[in-house]
């Protein structure tokens, strides 16, 4: 659709999905549209449960609409920020069917990822051996990413409580 007002207005078509830059762009920004309504949601959800009293004494106190933000919006909103980073972060690791079902990778290996690459050596090559090595090293990466993930979402539940 957007080819054809482009091409409508004189301007050329964009390859979206045949260059190498425009398919990552593709892909990430479907991505990032899939999750915005369920990370909308969690946040709003922990934004609601914020007592309104809070607000009212620290205004009562004198405070700054930043300072309120920093000293009662961030601190309850941190358990919500802690659970949606870990969601994006195992979600974003183990993408495989949107990239797949776009671009099956291409163009080139712009858009492949490392669960294409365990599946497609695993399963469609038959290559068992080498699609299990690469499955329990991706396993142990991404045990390395959740535990420094929860490290820093300690570090920082901490600062703000």
């Amino acid at each position: 659709m957007v080819n054809s007002i482009l091409t409508s207005l004189g301007f050329d078509p964009i390859p979206w999905l045949s260059n190498n830059s425009w398919a990552k762009f593709c892909v990430i920004f479907i991505a990032i549209w899939a999750q915005i309504g369920w990370h909308a949601t969690l946040y709003l959800a922990f934004l609601q449960a914020i007592p309104a009293d809070l607000y009212e004494q620290a205004t009562v106190d004198g405070a700054s609409k930043f300072q309120q933000f920093i000293h009662i919006t961030l601190p309850q909103l941190t358990p919500g920020i802690v659970t949606s980073t870990f969601l994006l972060m195992s979600g974003g690791l183990k993408v495989y069917d949107l990239p797949y079902t776009m671009t099956k990778g291409g163009p080139g290996y712009s858009t492949y990822t490392v669960t294409q690459s365990i599946i497609q050596q695993g399963i469609g090559q038959s290559q068992y051996g080498i699609g299990s090595a690469l499955a329990v090293l991706f396993f142990i990466a991404t045990g390395i990413v959740v535990f420094l993930q929860m490290s820093v979402s300690n570090l920082i539940s901490r600062r703000f409580q």
